[in-house]
């Protein structure tokens, strides 16, 4: 009966492509202080009228886990499985060759299936660079309190940052909720905003805001300037950010991100960051080397996230609640054939047009470039779990549609080879 379904309500899913995904269990609202989850708990207990998140987002904070920490030995995904490569390969015959995927079944107590096409396929990553920020930003929270995870969570739920100069400018809307009076509302942000870090970071990957991912990125650069000392106050940050170069600021951030993805075996060549998200942040930090992405990178990312090995337990499982989706879900995760389904996810595109006879320029349809990648852990209500890191280029074609349509198709295999 499941199969059958998996083509139902691919257009009507469409009304939500464009929505911002929400993340993080909506119970975390007590641990995290994260506003927005105390409105979707009201919405949920009846307090306030909403909508109400689709079933797969309503897991508890505790149900949530990882699955691979007993799997420290598996440095780098299997050989390719031999039906599920020849199933991909399948899917992919007749699609363009920009695509890349890699496919990676862990599901417990089941054989582990891993495939791939095109896996060392350069792509511009935009918004999944994120999940490097939040890599570095964790990894720093570990520097300041390296055995005491209460201290890291009493930092990430108490420290207010204002957002300031950093910000500018940034199209994307994030979620206000004033817990006293219910009012919620969504808007850009303003310098004068001040939230949580751990609401900065929920901002970042959760209605993917390039405002929020710059305020992280600095927040971690302050961390590793000033160690122990960290969080200093307002004048001594201008100070530092004044009188320090903006080729150096760039060099200290740049080890920020990327050293901890080489600690999780991720170099240069498959995955790295090379600009903050926003205008005014990068006039103030430089940094070098431009942004690529891979899906080998990205799957080695979910690999080690699945381990424990991104920074380390605390944080690994910290990050994938962080990209729990609990709200609207887009492009990939849109598929309705993943409504009941957990699913953890992160994307990001970059599109650009030109003017051509004939041709007219709407989002993710770019005839001059196109890229759209997802990232997506995916836990079904039968017990499987896997893995997916797609990227692509395609030209002039709605590629956020393209990936939904596709999510579709990759649950179908996956789930017919356990019936087998």
């Amino acid at each position: 009966m499941r199969r059958r379904l998996l083509w139902v309500g691919l257009c009507a899913s469409l009304v939500v492509l464009f929505t911002s995904a929400l993340r993080y269990p909506i119970d975390g609202y007590e641990r995290t202080g994260i506003r927005r989850l105390l409105h979707l708990e009201r919405v949920q207990n009846g307090t306030i009228e909403g909508d109400l998140p689709p079933e797969g987002a309503r897991q508890s904070i505790d149900d949530i886990r990882l699955h691979l920490t007993g799997a420290d030995s598996l440095d780098t995904v299997p050989p390719p499985n031999e039906a599920l490569q020849r199933r991909l390969r399948r899917l992919f015959a007749d699609r363009d060759d920009s695509y890349g995927i890699t496919v990676f079944d862990i599901t417990p107590g089941a054989p582990l299936r891993y495939a791939e096409l095109r896996p060392h396929n350069r792509y511009q990553p935009g918004s999944v660079g994120k999940l490097a920020i939040a890599t570095g930003f964790f990894s720093e929270l570990r520097r300041l309190h390296p055995n005491r995870p209460t201290q890291r969570r009493m930092l990430l739920k108490e420290h207010m940052v204002q957002a300031g100069d950093w910000i500018v400018s940034d199209h994307h809307t994030i979620p206000i909720f004033d817990p006293e009076t219910n009012e919620y509302t969504r808007r850009q942000p303003r310098p004068s905003d001040v939230f949580s870090l751990y609401e900065w970071l929920d901002f970042m990957l959760s209605p993917s805001s390039n405002a929020a991912a710059s305020v992280v990125w600095k927040e971690a650069t302050l961390m590793r300037a000033f160690g122990e000392d960290y969080p200093v106050s307002a004048e001594r940050e201008q100070r530092f950010f004044e009188e320090t170069s903006a080729d150096s600021l760039g060099r200290i951030a740049s080890r920020v991100v990327h050293e901890p993805l080489s600690e999780a075996d991720i170099s240069r060549d498959l995955w790295r960051l090379g600009s903050f998200f926003t205008h005014t942040a990068s006039r103030w930090i430089d940094v070098p080397g431009g942004s690529l992405g891979t899906p080998k990178g990205l799957m080695r990312w979910m690999l080690r996230l699945e381990q424990g090995r991104i920074v380390d337990r605390w944080s690994s499982l910290e990050l994938k609640r962080l990209i729990y989706m609990t709200g609207r879900r887009i492009r990939y995760a849109s598929a309705p054939t993943l409504r009941d389904d957990a699913v953890y996810f992160k994307s990001g595109s970059l599109y650009s047009c030109e003017e051509e006879e004939g041709f007219t320029c709407e989002p993710y349809t770019g005839n001059r470039y196109n890229f759209m990648n997802s990232t997506a852990i995916v836990e079904t209500g039968d017990g499987r779990v896997y893995m997916v890191a797609m990227m692509s280029n395609v030209l002039r074609v709605n590629s956020a549609v393209e990936h939904q349509s596709l999510a579709t198709f990759i649950e179908r295999i996956v789930a017919d080879l356990h019936e087998e």
